[in-house]
C-alpha cells in the first residue's frame, strides 16, 4: 500500500472509530450496560454498514468506488 492509498484511507478508518465508539455509548446511555456478544454485534454492523454507505454517498475512496 502506498503513502498515497493509507493516506486516502486513514480519515475513513478514523471516523469508523468514532461511529463504532458512538454507536456503542449512545446505546449504553438508552439500554444501559451491554454484554460482550451485544457490543460485538454492535461492532460489526458499523464496521460492514460503513463502506456501502460511504461510496452510495459519493464520498468513497477510489480504492474503495466499484470497477466499471
Amino acid at each position: 500500500m502506498s503513502a498515497n492509498q493509507l493516506r486516502e484511507l486513514a480519515p475513513h478508518y478514523v471516523v469508523m472509530f468514532v461511529l463504532v465508539f458512538g454507536a456503542i455509548g449512545l446505546i449504553r446511555l438508552t439500554v444501559g450496560e451491554l454484554d460482550f456478544w451485544a457490543e460485538v454485534v454492535i461492532i460489526f454492523a458499523v464496521v460492514f454498514a460503513y463502506r456501502p454507505i460511504v461510496v452510495m454517498l459519493g464520498v468513497a475512496p477510489s480504492r474503495w468506488e466499484p470497477e466499471e
